[in-house]
């Protein structure tokens, strides 16, 4: 508690933040197993912490300490670190940055979206447009369609995915969509494949460094006992 009192002196209060338990996550990417958006962004978070620990460490610029050990023991791994935050920039996105094959398939789907919503602006443009309850482009089942006035039901060749709830629209994904539809939803599976695969092959390198990341995890959570232990003390008086 005197050693983390004198660094506060020295250096300031070093920061803990972003350091929670990851035992679980840790332990079930070591067998092999793949973990969520959420895991991966904790470890890295724990990997920021024990990197700006090290950085507020500095053994040569002072006397020798009682928990100097501590912070020589932790091991930061900025390439890992870095690695899931480029690919994970939160916990409800994957990047295209993430891979290639991931930043492709995405180029792909938005031209298909583009040709989409092309052909449906046209019909809403052309004679089909008195027919339609309103002249937009929506979704349905992730495949995108048109409003048509039920009285309608026909006028417009194509398939019916949904009906109000007063019966009054039909929700029409017209015959010209079709196919540009269906290349969405393929690559859409696609994406979904590769996401997968993203997230177990980082799993897999936080795998290979569970060992040192569990380490510094219980190093970082002892550390953080004896600063919060001096700054009580002071407190104290």
């Amino acid at each position: 508690t005197d050693a983390a009192r004198n660094l506060i002196g020295l250096r300031g209060s070093p920061s803990f933040s972003g350091v929670k338990p990851v035992a679980e996550a840790l332990d079930r990417a070591d067998r092999g197993g793949a973990l969520n958006t959420r895991e991966l962004l904790t470890i890295a978070d724990l990997l920021t912490a024990a990197r700006r620990a090290k950085e507020y460490f500095n053994d040569e610029a002072a006397e020798k300490t009682a928990i100097d050990h501590l912070f020589l023991s932790l091991h930061g791994n900025r390439f890992l670190e870095e690695k899931i935050k480029r690919a994970i920039p939160d916990e409800d996105t994957i990047a295209d940055a993430a891979s290639t094959e991931l930043a492709d398939i995405r180029r792909h789907m938005r031209a298909a979206q583009a040709k989409s919503r092309q052909i449906l602006q046209k019909i809403i443009s052309s004679s089909y447009g008195k027919i339609l309850q309103e002249t937009i482009i929506t979704q349905r089942d992730g495949r995108f369609v048109v409003p048509v006035k039920a009285e309608h039901k026909g006028d417009l060749p194509g398939l019916v995915h949904d009906i109000s709830s007063t019966g009054a629209t039909l929700f029409v994904e017209p015959m010209g969509v079709v196919q540009a539809n269906n290349e969405y939803i393929e690559l859409q599976a696609k994406e979904q494949k590769e996401i997968d695969r993203i997230l177990y092959e980082l799993s897999a390198s936080v795998g290979s460094y569970a060992e040192a990341i569990s380490r510094s995890y219980e190093v970082l959570v002892e550390l953080d006992l004896y600063f919060a232990k001096s700054r009580l003390a002071d407190k104290m008086k």
